[in-house]
């Protein structure tokens, strides 16, 4: 049987007509889950069960009569098509791709009561922003919908976690509108230049003021990429076109793609302090959230320009009006904000020198229909039961994997979240290894699993995807990720447990606490599960031992009495808990390095004053 079978149910095998059917179908569906070139392989496969077909009186009990035969199974009997519900409109294309396999019903503008009291006669629900795809929504469409389909990239207005729950597999269209987005990006840079907008309003208003509105050149000006994903990079080469010189800061850009855009990597403060004009292609996430702030634009020059076609959330607005007003920024071209549509009084948006558009950046009939056909395929496949490259929440696994492997799926995230926290410049990850340290073979521990959670522990923190046991391997591919995987045999072979331990190892990267260095050169952590909590163990060449609870201090120093007390006086004058704290060290008197767990999160003063002890060498503050 292909193992694609085992994300979802398919129509066919969810029209089970009596338990025992059911049963039977579960027990067919259930395969092994291909994961990468890597899990095809070889190797031990991850069992994952479709549950949907542990109960299939939901789907009998539903009524609906309008639903068509779509012919002959294999044991010839007739299967009705799947129906798919399009909640925002879709263009014609992607319609037609939905047609040719289910039962379509396009119902624009219904209320929330309107799409509960109807969700569970479909089994794919297809939106677009518009549209709140709430846990209440999922929990009516169960035992019959199994696929959300949003038309677009963000999914804010989908609830992930209650989609999971019920077995609901979500997608997105990430790709169809790159292109429209990079074309809007530099219309905006374009007109900015040149204060197309403002002599429009200006002639159209009776004016006549050439001497007013006298640009500026793009040739030979440097233009600094924030983000050099899909986007961004397409933006780079339309203004290596116009004779720009860009530059760009992405932690997880490849830099060999990078080279062959004739773009310069460089660290985010170098970008920003370079740059002419600034383009951001950045998501917002909690790390970005008003990245571009007071002291930010501090360090740029004076009349910069910047654009934004990204998300509004990462520029401080008032902070983006104090600099305009000082002439810091000369101008800005925004098409996002954080408050969407923002206050028809908005300083921003009035400002002389800022260019608004009212986010159109996807905004244009190829993009619109690219979205519509690369959703339709999507939730097409999906409910073939195929793995969708688009897919941003997990698939069920079987309780009894999860239940095993739980605190070591918990310890394998924690440890890729530490690692990347610990990447300093402009290098950016290039090599991965994480080592197992068990007692089972190949056969009796599935790895894919942990694989794919130190995979989110390192792309999570600094990027808008969501990552799971469906796009891991795609996810680190897209940001040039090379993991690879070892296991080490432990001594006692009668271990109960699956691991002794996990240990992530970056390679040729430039790390932010030298202490987390190996001797070979090397950024390394390793961990282990205690009485069922993840426990940190290894810090570089230094052992600790740690709960990954809470956030964490680092301090690398010299090997003296009194260290403890020194920096637990600090933190406790600043009301910042200590939840616990450990000592590592290579040799006595030499160096050391303290682990210092603490439940708030320490601000830039506090952190300075232990910096500020003569012992401490350097330090690091990490969020977990």
């Amino acid at each position: 049987m292909a193992a694609s079978r085992a994300l979802l149910p398919t129509p066919h095998a969810a029209a089970a007509a009596s338990p025992a059917g059911a049963r039977a179908g579960l027990a067919a569906a259930s395969a092994s889950l291909p994961f990468g070139a890597a899990g095809r392989a070889g190797g031990a496969r991850l069992r994952v069960r479709c549950a949907t077909l542990s109960s299939p009186a939901p789907v009998a009990a539903v009524e609906s009569p309008a639903r068509r035969i779509s012919g002959a199974g294999s044991d010839g009997a007739l299967r009705p098509k799947p129906a798919v519900l399009v909640a925002e409109k879709l263009s014609e294309a992607g319609l037609a791709v939905l047609r040719e396999f289910a039962d379509v019903e396009c119902a624009y503008g219904m209320s929330p009561a309107e799409l509960l009291a109807r969700v569970s006669q479909f089994d794919a629900l297809i939106v677009r922003s518009g549209t709140k795809v709430t846990r209440e929504v999922l929990e009516a469409g169960r035992g019959r919908l199994r696929v959300v389909g949003r038309a677009g990239v963000g999914i804010d207005n989908v609830d992930l976690q209650a989609a999971t729950e019920a077995g609901c597999l979500v997608v997105n269209a990430p790709t169809a509108n790159t292109v429209a987005a990079a074309e809007h990006g530099i219309a905006l840079l374009a007109s900015m230049a040149r204060n197309v907008s403002q002599a429009d309003a200006a002639l159209k208003a009776g004016k006549w003021q050439r001497s007013k509105y006298v640009g500026v050149s793009l040739v030979g000006k440097t233009l600094a990429i924030m983000g050099f994903g899909k986007v961004g990079s397409e933006v780079a080469r339309r203004a290596k076109g116009l004779g720009m010189h860009v530059i760009a800061h992405d932690p997880y850009a490849p830099a060999d793609r990078a080279r062959a855009i004739g773009v310069e990597l460089v660290s985010f403060d170098e970008a920003i302090a370079r740059a002419d004009f600034i383009s951001l292609h950045m998501p917002l996430i909690p790390t970005t959230s008003k990245i571009f702030n007071d002291e930010s634009f501090a360090k740029m020059k004076t009349g910069v320009r910047i654009i934004n076609v990204a998300r509004g959330g990462v520029i401080d607005e008032d902070a983006l009006v104090r600099a305009l007003d000082s002439g810091k920024v000369a101008q800005a071209a925004l098409d996002v904000f954080t408050v969407e549509p923002p206050a028809k009084d908005s300083k921003l948006v009035l400002h002389e020198n800022v260019t608004v558009t009212p986010h159109l950046g996807a905004s244009t009939v190829e993009a619109q229909e690219g979205v519509a056909i690369e959703i339709a395929e999507a939730v097409v496949g999906a409910l073939k039961g195929e793995l969708a490259a688009t897919a941003v929440n997990a698939p069920m696994v079987p309780a009894e994997v999860m239940s095993e492997l739980a605190p070591y799926v918990s310890l394998a995230e924690k440890l890729g979240r530490l690692a990347v926290q610990l990447v300093a410049g402009e290098s950016g990850i290039k090599g991965v290894k994480v080592v197992y340290t068990t007692a089972r073979g190949p056969d009796d521990l599935d790895t894919r699993l942990l694989r794919a959670m130190v995979t989110k522990g390192l792309v999570e923190p600094v990027s808008s995807t969501f990552v799971n046991l469906v796009n891991a391997d795609y996810s680190a591919k897209q940001r040039g990720l090379r993991i690879t995987e070892e296991r080490v045999a432990h001594d006692s072979p009668a271990a109960e447990a699956p691991l002794e331990s996990i240990q992530v190892r970056l390679s040729q990267v430039q790390s932010k606490f030298a202490g987390a260095i190996s001797d070979g050169g090397d950024i390394v952590l390793e961990g282990r599960v205690k009485y069922g909590v993840p426990h940190l163990t290894l810090v570089g060449p230094y052992e600790v031992d740690v709960s990954l609870e809470g956030n964490l201090i680092l301090c690398r120093q010299i090997d003296q009495p009194g260290m403890i007390g020194k920096v637990g006086n600090i933190l406790g004058q600043r009301n910042v808990n200590i939840s616990f704290m450990s000592v590592g060290r290579t040799f006595r008197g030499k160096q050391a390095i303290m682990a210092i767990g603490v439940d708030e999160e320490p601000n830039k003063e506090t952190l300075e004053k232990i910096g500020g002890i003569p012992a401490i060498e350097e330090f690091v503050f990490l969020e977990l």
